[in-house]
């Protein structure tokens, strides 16, 4: 299929709001101000955003080109630029990650719509710690509840999937992607009039380089490699849908620093409130459903501001499960010639599977685990810590030293608009930063280093 016969996003807004709700999620909002707590805060921040600029970037602009280039799924786009076969593989991976991160992240997607209606009924409202903490034990291992909001995300995903790429994906996005930011600004705003603000900026934004470790670096090479959704094949897909006069280094800047902006005005929502009310600011993922639905209870209007807390998760899940599901479908609308409608329900079948596999896994099937992992974080280890770093790591190899240097630069510098000291730079970076640091991660993953 050519690029001419394929859909494409209608304006220069929908191509933002769709890439950018591609790479926000809930990495942004829940996994990047527990991991900046635990690893130092602005000392984290500086090397995230040096790692965002050296490796991130570089990739994301890596995977666009391959995208719009070939006008392709993931293994066609590979399929297209290589004779040799193998490169097909790599394509492969970019549609196995996104199956399974569909399937367990649909779940946790699940839990911000539960405890949106929660914070709306006010179930949640003058309770402690503690007894937050045996609310959310109780629903997340409950065999059923979890399931049913597991379908309920499907069901919204697949009603944007069964839209297309206009009148679903770019017309959904164009009306989220703003709601999530106004979100995030409220919220930023309330959290600057608590009491620790101050506190909570100064340990987000004042570097302290003393707690710079090889650890940390680590964690903000993953964060800022998984944050912008690098080797699942999304930006490949979406840029496939970009039309020829797309400015693609100016598209791939502005959605690193969208994707940005976001985890950082999710540390200024978090940490003034957590330095308000006492809190450890680098507690893991129960910051989100015990400690802040507790710091929401000891403010003014909390009931309130837990509800739009909680809607601005359940929105950035809503972008990221739309955009994980639509590479697999465009690749079985491609490659086996089916109908939109079916590719959309055959793939909810497969995730619904996982879904309710990861689910029970943290409840009933408990007792069933492997090398020490439940099924949830088994899917989540292996799809996250393994695929989706081995995919980076050829895709660097593929476009920095197998494709040509000219086509590369054809492709991304739209109306000559990509000067030669950028490219040069971003090739650097592509060869050498990117594949090193992707390599240093996935051994330390794995545990050899």
């Amino acid at each position: 299929m050519s690029t001419t016969e394929r859909a494409s996003f209608t304006t220069k807004l929908g191509v933002i709001a769709a890439t950018v709700g591609a790479a926000v999620g809930l990495g942004n909002i829940w996994r990047f101000p527990y991991t900046a707590g635990v690893n130092g805060g602005g000392a984290f921040l500086v090397v995230y955003l040096l790692c965002v600029l050296l490796v991130g970037l570089p990739l994301l602009l890596s995977e666009l080109f391959l995208g719009r280039n070939t006008g392709q799924n993931p293994k066609g786009a590979f399929r297209k630029l290589s004779s040799n076969k193998k490169w097909q593989w790599v394509g492969v991976l970019c549609l196995i990650s996104p199956t399974m991160v569909l399937g367990f992240y649909s779940v946790v997607a699940g839990w911000t719509a539960e405890y949106f209606l929660q914070s709306i009924s006010g179930d949640l409202v003058g309770k402690n710690a503690e007894e937050l903490g045996a609310i959310f034990t109780q629903f997340s291992q409950d065999p059923l509840r979890p399931i049913i909001w597991l379908f309920v995300f499907l069901g919204m995903t697949i009603a944007v999937s069964l839209g297309g790429v206009q009148k679903g994906i770019e017309r959904v996005s164009n009306i989220l992607m703003p709601v999530l930011f106004a979100l995030l600004i409220i919220l930023g705003i309330k959290s600057l009039t608590l009491d620790g603000a101050a506190d909570g900026l100064k340990f987000l934004f004042y570097p302290d380089f003393s707690k710079v470790t090889a650890g940390v670096v680590l964690e903000a090479l993953g964060q800022a490699f998984f944050s912008l959704s690098i080797g699942l094949g999304i930006s490949i897909t979406y840029a496939s849908y970009f039309k020829k006069e797309t400015n693609m280094p100016q598209t791939g800047v502005i959605i690193s620093i969208l994707d940005t902006g976001v985890a950082l005005l999710a540390g200024i929502i978090i940490f003034p409130a957590v330095f308000t009310f006492g809190i450890n600011p680098g507690q893991g993922p129960e910051l989100v459903f015990i400690t802040l639905p507790s710091v929401f209870n000891q403010m003014v209007a909390g009931q309130f501001w837990s509800t739009m807390f909680f809607l601005l998760l359940a929105v950035a899940a809503l972008t990221s499960t739309i955009s994980l599901s639509e590479v697999i479908v465009t690749f079985l609308v491609e490659e086996y010639k089916i109908s939109r409608k079916k590719a959309v329900l055959a793939l909810m079948a497969v995730c619904g599977v996982i879904g309710v596999i990861s689910s029970l896994s943290l409840g009933a099937f408990s007792s069933y685990t492997f090398m020490g992992k439940n099924a949830f974080t088994l899917i989540e280890y292996v799809a996250s810590n393994l695929l989706l770093p081995i995919a980076g790591f050829f895709i660097a190899i593929f476009v920095g030293w197998k494709m040509p240097k000219k086509v590369v630069h054809e492709e991304l510098s739209t109306g000559g608009k990509f000067g030669a000291i950028m490219f040069n730079a971003y090739m650097f970076a592509l060869r050498y930063i990117a594949p090193v640091g992707i390599i240093v991660v996935l051994l330390t993953q794995l545990g050899v280093i």
